[in-house]
Order: structure tokens, then C-alpha cells, then sequence
């Protein structure tokens, strides 16, 4: 049996920062996990708006902070999902919006989150 790695080639990581209102955080999780995503948190946040204004506007100043690594290739794809995800769903509203990961230490850690694992073949 030998080892080969899927799509041998290097492939960038960055991270996904996807900022959305509390109780939507489990909905935007599924969503982003059907893209490969190895590796999510969450964050707890809160809105900056002052209260007069949060008032006013009635907005909902509890916000998920949802931290995802997702390889460079599948970046847009995952972005336009997110748009087309904030502009239809009811209360769904949300910004996100991805930076670099310069670098990663440890080749099984970079396998995990660029969801490129070693498979074992058989040798014919």
C-alpha cells in the first residue's frame, strides 16, 4: 500500500471571518461546512451601534463571530454562497470577508484544515 496525498499540490489557506446575528450562527456553520471546512469556532460579539440608535433602527446588537480555514480555491465560491445566503434569508443579514494565513506549522495540521489527508491506495 502506498500513501499519496489528495491533489498533491500546496494549496493557500485563509480565514474566514463571518460576523452574523447570534441566533444564526448554527444556520451560517451548516452552510459554510458543505465547503470543505475543517476547522470553525465562534465567537461571541456585539454590535457598536449606541443605543438611541439601536432603537431606532431596531437592530439586534448579540452578533456570531464565526472563524472559519478554508482553502484559496474554494474562497469565492464560499463568498458568493454567503451573499446570496444574506440577501435571502429572513433575519440573515451579515458581512464577511476572508485574509491570508501566512503560515501554518505542522504538515498533519496543514492536511486537516486544507482538507488534503493522506489516503491509502492499493498497488496493482
Amino acid at each position: 500500500m502506498a500513501n499519496t496525498v489528495n491533489e498533491s499540490a500546496i494549496k493557500k489557506l485563509k480565514l474566514v471571518f463571518t460576523v452574523v446575528d447570534r441566533s444564526k450562527t448554527e444556520f451560517y456553520l451548516d452552510v459554510l461546512s458543505q465547503f470543505e471546512v475543517n476547522f470553525q469556532t465562534v465567537l461571541a460579539g456585539k454590535g457598536t451601534a449606541n443605543s438611541e440608535l439601536i432603537d431606532m433602527l431596531g437592530l439586534n446588537i448579540n452578533k456570531g463571530v464565526i472563524l472559519s480555514v478554508v482553502r484559496e480555491d474554494m474562497v469565492e465560491t464560499v463568498m458568493q454562497c454567503l451573499e446570496e445566503k444574506f440577501a435571502t434569508i429572513r433575519n440573515g443579514k451579515g458581512i464577511a470577508f476572508a485574509v491570508p494565513l501566512s503560515s501554518v506549522i505542522g504538515v498533519s495540521l496543514y492536511q486537516f484544515l486544507s482538507n488534503n489527508r493522506l489516503k491509502k491506495e492499493e498497488n496493482q
